[in-house]
């Protein structure tokens, strides 16, 4: 059956159907392949009970948050602060895209809308600085992949959702990891930077002071405060953390920069809604997949295989982190994570490793393959914003997937990397 199923989704997929189309005609041919016409029934439930879950309404929340950050003038505020922190660096204009998005990661949690907003700024910036563009544009690719491991995070959410881990020790976990990758990252600008020569001077702007530049972004680091900080006191919950901070950044691009108009707020909602629904389409089919693999026991026999000749918890996340990645290669992200959370859970859980821990590896492991070809969707983004061949970009992308491998395996690796910080806030 499971066979069966893979092979009408991959035909689909290839032929370019939409992607929950393909899901529901996979279960559909799974439905056939049992014979029971009384499931039919059962796959519409499923379907609503996939999408029927309140934490899952913090995504639009954040996507909208992410969304107003660019109309209301905040991303720029957050360009000039990283300009003054590491601009006047060698490779500064690199770093910045990197910094860029640690700090817009703290609001959206989408590696797509990084890689768009910053990618039509930082690519030309950086082309015009003598970089590549094939270069600057796969460095903000990379760097995207920031977005969903610093919280809020969706990927993060619907893994949470799934397997009963908190959302808000999850977000914590995030944080260290999230630097870790934007550390690596740096390293890789770095090298690059010497290896090219490029001068020093690039990407400060002597006119703007560190404490004047920090000053100017505070209205748009207060957002990322705001979601982080009322979850981790525990005054609020990530759907009611996403809430305060679109209303935050409403009022502030209202009454503080005034960039924001009523018929910018009506296209972002609008668009907001698009994406979404696009979301939520996706998890609810994927929704009625899970529910027929675990039907049919499929989790259990293919955790009753890996852990017939692997116990080692290090070998398992390695094992599973590698499958992870196939698969996401050539799967849309978020339907690989609902399809593969329910199978693989149970089987870190078995072997003994912190769900918080695992949770961080599989958004991690999730979040590389939005730069992996031929999928990669980041990696499409990039090509349209930064006006690169998307088949030059996929050639000269693995550096920047390699740089990625290397944080997750020193994170597998080294698990108080992400459980530290929630133990100290309290976070089992």
């Amino acid at each position: 059956m499971t066979w069966a199923m893979l092979a009408v989704f991959a035909v689909l997929v290839t032929f370019g159907a939409p992607l929950f189309i393909a899901l529901l005609a996979a279960a559909l041919t799974g439905f056939l392949w049992i014979g029971d016409v009384s499931m039919f029934r059962l796959a519409v439930q499923q379907f609503f009970d996939g999408i029927d879950v309140f934490t899952l309404m913090a995504i639009p929340f954040f996507i909208l948050a992410g969304l107003l950050m660019n109309h209301a003038g905040l991303t720029d505020r957050l360009l000039v602060l990283c300009r003054a922190l590491v601009g006047k660096v060698r490779g500064g204009l690199g770093h910045v895209n990197i910094v860029a998005s640690i700090l817009f990661a703290g609001v959206n949690g989408s590696a797509a809308a990084d890689s768009s907003a910053l990618g039509s700024i930082l690519i030309p910036a950086m082309a015009k600085e003598g970089y590549s563009r094939a270069y600057a544009a796969g460095l903000t690719a990379g760097s995207s992949l920031i977005g969903p491991i610093i919280p809020p995070s969706i990927f993060m959410i619907l893994y949470g959702t799934m397997t009963g881990t908190s959302i808000g020790g999850l977000f914590v976990a995030g944080v260290i990891p999230g630097l870790v990758l934007g550390i690596a990252f740096m390293v890789l600008n770095g090298l690059h930077a010497r290896r090219h020569a490029h001068e020093i001077r690039e990407g400060g702007d002597p006119s703007v002071s560190l404490g004047a530049a920090l000053w100017q972004s505070v209205p748009a680091l207060i957002a990322p405060v705001i979601i982080l900080g009322g979850i981790i006191a525990g005054v609020v919950t990530p759907t009611e953390s996403g809430a305060l901070a679109v209303a935050y950044v409403i009022a502030a691009g209202f009454l503080l920069t005034r960039t924001l108009t009523v018929a910018a707020l009506a296209r972002t909602i609008a668009e907001t809604a698009r994406l979404s629904s696009a979301i939520f389409l996706i998890i609810g089919a994927a929704a009625v997949i899970g529910w027929l693999l675990t039907f049919e026991q499929v989790p259990q026999r293919f955790a009753g295989f890996v852990l017939g000749f692997a116990h080692d918890p290090l070998i398992v996340l390695l094992i599973l982190s590698a499958i992870t990645f196939i698969i996401g290669m050539f799967m849309e992200e978020i339907a690989a994570l609902v399809l593969l959370t329910p199978v693989f859970a149970p089987i870190a859980l078995a072997a003994g490793i912190d769900p918080l821990h695992f949770g961080i590896v599989m958004t991690l492991n999730i979040t590389i393959a939005l730069i992996t070809p031929p999928m990669g969707a980041c990696v499409y983004i990039v090509s349209a914003v930064g006006n690169v061949p998307i088949e030059h970009l996929f050639r000269t992308i693995w550096p920047f997937v390699v740089t990625a491998l290397v944080a997750l395996l020193a994170i597998i690796a080294l698990p108080p990397i992400t459980t530290t910080l929630p133990r100290l806030f309290g976070f089992e």
